[in-house]
């Protein structure tokens, strides 16, 4: 194995990678180099005053929590989790920081697209929710019932053995899935999960340096990489996840042995070494070191340096960018054909997205009126970027669905 190769991957394992490649795939949209893609920067300002307005409408005292899986676990404004946590008895703040790793990355890893034709009746609250926030409720609820654990006095963990006898059919118990009511990629779903036990029991440095193995055990591998007053940067959570979640993803790209996770080609990302061609993007881990950041603040780590993540390259986002003419296709029926995720044309939105989400978070707080310490990017993407991409989705199209089709197997969008 070529040692050099091995340090090029780690090399993209990074959220510096995924900014850095984002820009220069940015910069060569502008200049016409990709074929599908027109780009009109001068949009970005009226795309800036609606994000903008969508955060008054949405938070109007502009005191915006960071975007992460925790939003999706409150039902009409009612938090599902928090008051529920609150008042159980933890051994101490690491206890309770392991189970709520352990829900964070189960439930995120169950967040990709559900599909338009999907629902879940949430026997609780009694409401009928979809999308992104009725697969956390869902994922909330299967948690709270035991059903990854197999610690009979314990039921809210995640066991590593209990995630590899996960099967579809589990799932679809749990999420309410059938012909009647399909969930897009059950099946893609499940193995991810088993493949993330397996992950776990075979990475015990990672994920059991106090307990059996779990998905959890992330918290106690997190906290050995904090400095001696506690300070952990934002962007070595997605490095520890990316090291210990590269095994999960299937049919993915490697170099030098090393998974590289949600790492495509493009032709037009020219480097002269083995990298060539190749452009990070890291979403849905991306997405889950976000979620991972409160959970670290409340055992009592001061996560540092949250705006070295990026922006997330998922359809809300890079609908945004579409619905509101800063990309555009240059052929407008490829916006109706059905695109897989490897796609030049997927992977070259998806990366500017990075960087114009990059580009328009300053705009936006000078709509605002507020400083970047005030509204860091996490909060632009809540407030924000994401929910005025559903917005401008749903002003435009029934069902309110993306602009592109993308064929995914529900482990990337």
């Amino acid at each position: 194995m070529n040692s050099s190769d091995t340090q090029q991957a780690h090399s993209l394992l990074t959220a510096a990678a995924v900014r850095e490649r984002a820009h220069e795939m940015l910069a060569i949209g502008v200049a016409g180099g990709l074929d599908p893609w027109r780009v009109d920067l001068d949009r970005l300002p009226e795309v800036a005053r609606y994000v903008a307005a969508v955060i008054r409408d949405r938070y109007p005292t502009l005191a915006v929590p960071f975007h992460a899986r925790w939003r999706h676990f409150a039902v009409d404004g009612v938090d599902q989790w928090g008051p529920a946590a609150g008042v159980r008895d933890w051994l101490d703040p690491a206890s309770r920081a392991r189970a709520e790793f352990d829900l964070a990355i189960v439930s995120v890893l169950l967040d990709a697209g559900a599909g338009p034709d999907w629902s879940y009746k949430d026997a609780v609250t009694g409401r009928i929710l979809t999308r992104s926030e009725g697969l956390a409720i869902a994922s909330l609820r299967m948690f709270e019932a035991g059903a990854f654990s197999i610690t009979e006095d314990d039921p809210w963990r995640v066991d590593a053995v209990a995630l590899t006898f996960l099967t579809a059919a589990d799932l679809a118990r749990g999420f309410q899935a059938s012909s009647d009511n399909p969930l897009v990629g059950l099946d893609g779903r499940a193995a991810l999960l088993r493949r993330l036990g397996q992950a776990c029991l075979a990475q015990p440095d990672l994920f059991a340096l106090e307990d059996e193995p779990r998905p959890g055990g992330l918290f106690d591998a997190m906290v050995d990489r904090a400095d001696d007053q506690d300070r952990l940067p934002a962007p070595t959570i997605l490095e520890v996840l990316l090291e210990a979640l590269g095994p999960v993803w299937r049919d993915r790209l490697t170099l030098g042995g090393v998974d590289l996770g949600d790492c495509w080609t493009h032709p037009a990302m020219k480097r002269g070494d083995a990298t060539d061609g190749l452009v990070p993007i890291h979403k849905l881990s991306q997405w889950l070191s976000y979620s991972l950041v409160e959970p670290l603040q409340t055992a009592g780590v001061q996560v540092t340096d949250l705006d070295g993540l990026t922006g997330l390259a998922e359809y809300r986002n890079g609908g945004l960018f579409m619905d509101l003419g800063v990309l555009t296709l240059k052929d407008p029926a490829d916006a109706e054909k059905p695109w897989p995720v490897s796609d030049p044309l997927v992977v070259g939105w998806r990366a500017m997205t990075v960087a114009l989400l990059d580009r328009i978070a300053p705009m936006v707080r000078a709509e605002l009126g507020v400083t970047a310490g005030a509204m860091p990017l996490a909060s632009v993407l809540e407030g924000g970027t994401w929910a005025a991409g559903r917005r401008a989705a749903a002003e435009r199209r029934p069902g309110g669905g993306p602009p592109l089709t993308i064929l995914s197997d529900g482990t990337v969008f």
